[in-house]
């Protein structure tokens, strides 16, 4: 992963693969789910390609989970 990426964005690219290993999904499946290529999710995953806000409102859908699961700031700021 590029040295350019905050902690706080290491951190939601660990809560995007947190999120679909909870649900069981491969990146495969969750693609499939989304209509894209198995790539896309790799590139996101791994940093080389960065997640925009609708990209995460849409793979927050697929693994049934709120916005608030994917968000970093509290944690950064101590409180939970």
């Amino acid at each position: 992963m590029s040295q350019i990426y905050t902690q706080r964005y290491k951190k939601l690219l660990a809560r995007l693969i947190e999120a679909r290993e909870k649900v069981g999904l491969t990146q495969e499946q969750v693609a499939k789910k989304l209509k894209k290529p198995q790539s896309f999710m790799s590139k996101i995953e791994s940093g080389e390609r960065r997640v925009d806000v609708v990209e995460l409102e849409n793979l927050s859908q697929v693994y049934g989970l709120s916005l608030n699961f994917f968000q970093t700031l509290k944690e950064e700021n101590g409180s939970e």
